[in-house]
């Protein structure tokens, strides 16, 4: 495991933000845009990456639950920010591989300038901000209660809950829990 491992919060659901937009090269090798990737009631962007232990830890339950909001009607994206340099096994060569092997059914972007990172205020992997039909912040925080460890009974799916929300009522709930999960790996200002 990486030696700088650690845990950060990110902020609360700015309500009505709407979303920035983006250009970014999938493992697909289509350009993705958030109007392009939208679903009928709304939009999952998410920030993540290979290497990151919350992020395996969510892995499979986050594809099922993705899978259950794109049938009604929200899509998802995920995009990798993470300095590949610092983290090859965050590369665009390796971000195809996981996501050949895990079968995502959503775009998987690679930010390389790390700009759209920034322009989101993304802080950690993962990050999730959910997004209305009119591309406005209604969700951000935790996928669900469990964190690292396997689900508990009584797991809170907060992410699928708060999405199933949106596209019922176009608003996410009032109430709702930071994400938590490793740093962003920017890249070191000489490589910018």
């Amino acid at each position: 495991m990486e030696g700088n491992l650690v845990s950060l919060t990110t902020p609360l659901c700015n309500i009505g933000w709407k979303a920035k937009d983006f250009n970014l090269l999938g493992v697909d090798g289509k350009y993705w845009t958030p109007a392009k990737a939208i679903g009928e009631k709304g939009l999952v962007v998410m920030f993540i990456c290979n290497h990151c232990p919350y992020v395996k830890a969510i892995f499979d339950r986050l594809i099922l639950d993705l899978a259950e909001l794109k049938k009604i009607g929200i899509n998802a994206v995920a995009i990798s920010s993470n300095d590949p340099t610092n983290y090859p096994e965050d590369s665009y060569v390796n971000m195809k591989k996981i996501s050949e092997l895990k079968m995502f059914d959503f775009p998987y972007l690679f930010d390389e300038s790390q700009e759209v990172a920034r322009a989101y205020n993304a802080i950690c992997t993962p990050d999730f901000f959910g997004f209305n039909e009119s591309l406005e912040l209604q969700y951000r925080g935790r996928f669900d209660s469990t964190g690292r460890g396997e689900p508990t009974e009584g797991n809170e799916r907060d992410l699928f809950n708060a999405m199933t929300l949106v596209s019922k009522t176009r608003s996410g709930p009032t109430k709702q829990f930071h994400s938590v999960g490793c740093s962003i790996k920017w890249k070191e200002i000489n490589q910018i």
